[in-house]
């Protein structure tokens, strides 16, 4: 391809036109050779997490028989109201209340990292980086690994559960609410800052309500989530529904098991939905 330019004329008449070749794009080929060095990357770890966590689709084949097996043992569902379904439906509602208690009182703990580690409301590096810490922290040790510790300290139970959840919750939650405050509209926090008004008040009169929306439903997704979690702290003795699927797996009663699973799967369906529809009622 070349573009047509018009040579200068020595005496008046018509200039002819002269083609100039155009210069090809710049860092094409280096894009082109980036792209296939990333691909050729996560093809090549690919390979390597496949051998390391022996993915085998023959082993899954062969053992498709004990699938069968346990299927059958688990179908039909135990039905029995005074040993089976009572009290998973008893200890299915005190697995909400753990995934409920662990959401609301990490609030405080949360807002609290939130203000420290957003950079919008707090100009100070030191104390921004030192929350950032705690709440990658928070972030990092798992949840169950929090219900382990706490069930070692105050015993079997709900409460290590709640515990777990409220520690694990903050750093997560202050994470997802520092960065809705720093993505926020500064124009009403400048506005205030223009008049003079102190932090507190730009926190009170210009923050909060603009984020306030966003952050209940940021808020509502975790306590749907924490749900789900407060399930598999049962596992480890936290109590909740997830105790009772633990034993029953344990006694081979299948049966059992598919009974506390389907009523799970009942509780999850509802907060799904009910926290999803505030969540979009919240948008408009």
């Amino acid at each position: 391809m070349s573009i047509l330019l018009p040579d200068r004329p020595a005496d008046g008449a018509p200039a002819p036109a002269r083609r100039l070749p155009v210069p090809p794009r710049p860092h094409a080929g280096r894009a082109g050779v980036g792209l296939a060095v990333v691909v050729g990357l996560l093809v090549a770890a690919h390979v390597v997490a496949i051998r390391q966590t022996e993915v085998s689709i023959t082993a899954l084949i062969d053992g498709w028989s004990g699938i069968t097996r346990f299927l059958g043992d688990a179908f039909p569902p135990d039905l029995t109201w005074d040993t089976v379904v009572r009290p998973g439906i008893e200890a299915t509602i005190t697995t909400f209340w753990i995934g409920l208690l662990g959401t609301t009182l990490s609030i405080p703990l949360t807002v609290v990292l939130t203000v420290l580690g957003a950079r919008t409301t707090t100009p100070n590096a030191v104390v921004y980086q030192v929350a950032r810490a705690v709440m990658s922290f928070l972030r990092a040790v798992p949840d169950i690994v929090f219900a382990l510790i706490f069930v070692t300290a105050v015993g079997l139970g709900p409460f290590p559960g709640v515990l777990a959840i409220l520690l694990h919750n903050a750093g997560v939650m202050g994470k997802l609410w520092s960065e809705a405050v720093e993505e926020m509209d500064q124009g009403p926090v400048t506005a205030l800052r223009t008049t003079g008004a102190k932090r507190p008040q730009v926190l009170a009169h210009a923050v909060l309500p603009t984020v306030v929306p966003q952050l209940i439903g940021l808020l509502l997704y975790r306590l749907d989530v924490n749900v789900r979690s407060s399930l598999v702290l049962g596992l480890v003795g936290a109590g909740g529904i997830g105790f009772l699927i633990n034993k029953s797996i344990k006694l081979f009663q299948f049966d059992e098991m598919l009974t506390y699973i389907l009523i799970v799967l009942v509780l999850i369906v509802v907060v799904d939905q009910v926290s999803g529809a505030v969540r979009r009622r919240l948008a408009r």
